[in-house]
């Protein structure tokens, strides 16, 4: 199953507001046409981005996937194109293992840097990134290799340490 959900209200709490209503009336990301292959990520509020500025942006959003699958996170061609706003590690890799992962559910953040002279206004609701899931291959030895087990945000468990 691949679907997109929102993070538990505890976590938003933590990571964004204690607002209830924003909670309950943020968008859920979408394709903006029926053959776009990028599900937009929606600001949850409206923020300006300072010239060379970088701020990382919490969606309160959390994905999982089958297990041979991959969201990519990329920014939205306009940002990028027509005002030089970049995601700051260029293209986001979530993988299936962070979903639901007990240091912060999963929770996706987008990380942008405004690379103008000029402020970056971000309007509420606005697409700020796109998702795009994917299948990936495996090498024939990758079975033969010892596997981490994701416990939290950025913690590993060796597989031999459960």
């Amino acid at each position: 199953m691949r679907k997109f959900e929102k993070i538990s209200f505890e976590q938003f709490k933590k990571d964004v507001a204690d607002d209830k209503k924003m909670y309950e009336e943020f968008e859920m990301p979408s394709r903006e046409t029926t053959h776009s292959a990028g599900y937009d990520f929606h600001a949850l509020e409206e923020m300006t981005l300072k010239p060379q500025e970088i701020k990382r942006i919490p969606t309160g959003i959390k994905a999982t996937m089958e297990d041979d699958e991959v969201l990519y996170i990329h920014v939205r061609g306009s940002q990028g194109f027509k005002y030089n706003v970049r995601l700051c590690n260029q293209v986001g890799v979530v993988d299936k293992d962070y979903y639901n992962n007990p240091g912060n559910e999963g929770h996706i953040w987008i990380a942008l840097q405004n690379e103008v002279k000029d402020d970056y206004i971000i309007k509420k609701g606005q697409g700020i990134a796109q998702g795009i899931f994917a299948k990936f291959l495996l090498t024939d030895n990758d079975a033969d290799q010892e596997k981490e087990k994701r416990m939290g945000q950025n913690d590993y468990l060796r597989r031999s340490d459960k």
